[in-house]
């Protein structure tokens, strides 16, 4: 389970830092940077990859009443312009700058960090050995699930409701019948090449 080890070496206040939403082909990449409370931090707590949607649901809404919160959010349209790797650091950057603190330090999921002046080290897999970045990885995911379920409402042939906006074997069908939606990342290559199947298809 997560603990606050890495917590404890550093200076505080202490933000955890994860993201939501690198491989799907449609919706946005989600940030969300987590300062738990020095008391009363709920149980629970885990990777979200590991927790029921209904635990996820719950501790969200647990951790938006106890806990600093920040979360930043890239469009698919600026994920094409910038590629997924610069749109997440960017999303990790307004997530701790949507904090409306100065973390003194920043643990941030995975081998890479943003080009931000904030004192921080990267936890390869943090999400399961730091309890910020697992409560960081609860909300990003919570977060970009409930834009997709919004999202799956206006669009509903996708099968967001159930994918998220993956590369799911309903979402690909859909890509070839349909072709991409705005909401779509054109920059992935199986929006791409459905783009271009529904371009040939209309070609005289």
């Amino acid at each position: 389970m997560p603990s606050l080890k890495h917590e404890k070496l550093c200076l505080a206040p202490v933000a955890g830092v994860d993201e939501a939403g690198r491989g799907p082909l449609a919706g946005p990449v989600v940030a969300a940077a987590v300062i738990l409370p020095s008391k009363g931090i709920p149980r629970g707590i885990n990777d979200s990859k590991k927790l029921s949607a209904a635990e996820r649901l719950r501790l969200h809404d647990r951790l938006r009443d106890c806990a600093t919160v920040g979360i930043g959010i890239v469009e698919a349209d600026e994920i094409d312009v910038l590629n997924i790797y610069w749109a997440t650091m960017k999303a990790m950057t307004l997530a701790v700058e949507a904090l409306g603190c100065a973390p003194g330090h920043v643990l941030v999921d995975g081998n890479r960090l943003p080009r931000w002046d904030f004192a921080a080290s990267p936890i390869v897999k943090g999400d399961a050995i730091s309890l910020s970045i697992a409560a960081a990885s609860i909300i990003a995911k919570h977060t970009r699930d409930t834009l997709m379920l919004d999202y799956a409402k206006a669009y509903p042939h996708y099968g967001w409701h159930s994918n998220k906006g993956y590369g799911a074997p309903d979402h690909l069908r859909a890509l070839r019948e349909h072709g991409p939606c705005p909401l779509h990342r054109r920059s992935f290559a199986p929006v791409a090449a459905s783009f271009d199947l529904l371009h040939t298809l209309s070609q005289p």
